[in-house]
């Protein structure tokens, strides 16, 4: 079933104090909501951007406290999910973390960075203990922080927990890594960077829309994320069925140096995977765990001979 969902990411340089900080992602989110987004993604720890080490960890706030107050009104007069990355303080603990508010305005889950840099961990910056994935009204979302972007282990549990769109706040813009963990997991990519360089890259990790410094940094975009990733083997006759009896009702974007397509579905009363169990389209995931026990059941058969 189509889920057109707009995606929005915001991205700037830091103003060197909190107050213009916010001043300036107001700005930017009021021009964000005139696209009427349904996600909006600003950068990482987005009150401190250009802050000194101890300047920047002393904006550390509650999550009751004034930025979120502000930008769950926002979400809420807007309906719209807001992900807002920022230190959080609870008791003597302090967090690099993404709230996600729904469009009530509520927290609809949380994240903490899992792999806080050096610097931030002799800050005093806890780092978390677990990748969240939260469900919305559009699909799974999960959230990678800056440095995160460097440790499978943040994206391997993205995965297993089904992450459909990965939201990246981060300092650094990631460039080629986002691309990869896109391609690599098969999963919509957004960034909000503290420069203007925010981008959103496809299932097939190429980049779909991109931030222009010093003329945009908005990154805006609607995209059907109903969509899944095969291979190409043993799936070309198949799709050439499907789009002979579907045609325009399933998008099928093949890229063939990576030998994989993305499948989409324009239907509303069907879904991508239900069309390929009904054209038995043999899925990414399922086609390397099938060369995996072939494998071990010839090593195996050899063995025993």
């Amino acid at each position: 079933m189509a889920r057109w969902v707009r995606l929005t990411s915001i991205s700037f340089h830091g103003q060197g104090n909190r107050e213009a900080n916010l001043h300036t992602a107001l700005n930017l989110l009021e021009q964000a909501l005139w696209d009427k987004p349904d996600l909006v993604l600003l950068p990482e720890t987005f009150t401190a951007l250009g802050m000194g080490e101890q300047d920047w960890f002393n904006t550390a706030e509650p999550p009751d406290g004034e930025t979120v107050s502000k930008l769950s009104a926002l979400a809420r007069q807007h309906r719209t999910f807001i992900a807002c990355p920022l230190l959080l303080r609870h008791r003597s603990t302090v967090t690099n973390s993404v709230l996600l508010l729904n469009r009530d305005g509520e927290i609809a889950g949380r994240y903490n960075k899992m792999f806080p840099t050096l610097g931030e961990l002799s800050l005093g910056v806890h780092p978390g203990s677990e990748a969240s994935v939260i469900e919305t009204d559009f699909g799974r979302v999960g959230f990678a922080i800056c440095f995160d972007l460097n440790f499978r282990e943040v994206a391997d549990e993205l995965h297993e927990k089904g992450a459909e769109l990965v939201c990246f706040s981060s300092m650094y813009p990631g460039g080629m890594q986002v691309q990869h963990w896109a391609l690599e997991h098969r999963w919509w990519m957004l960034s909000a960077i503290g420069s203007p360089q925010g981008m959103l890259v496809d299932p097939l990790g190429r980049v779909h829309r991109q931030a222009q410094p010093g003329y945009q940094p908005l990154v805006s975009a609607s995209v059907n994320t109903d969509c899944l990733v095969a291979h190409l083997d043993y799936n070309h006759e198949k799709v050439l069925r499907m789009k002979r009896e579907l045609g325009r009702d399933v998008e099928v974007d093949i890229v063939q140096p990576e030998a994989r397509f993305l499948l989409t579905c324009n239907r509303q009363d069907t879904t991508a995977l239900e069309l390929a169990r009904r054209y038995d389209i043999l899925l990414w995931d399922d086609y390397f765990l099938r060369a995996r026990r072939e494998r071990m059941a010839r090593l195996v058969l050899k063995q025993t001979s």
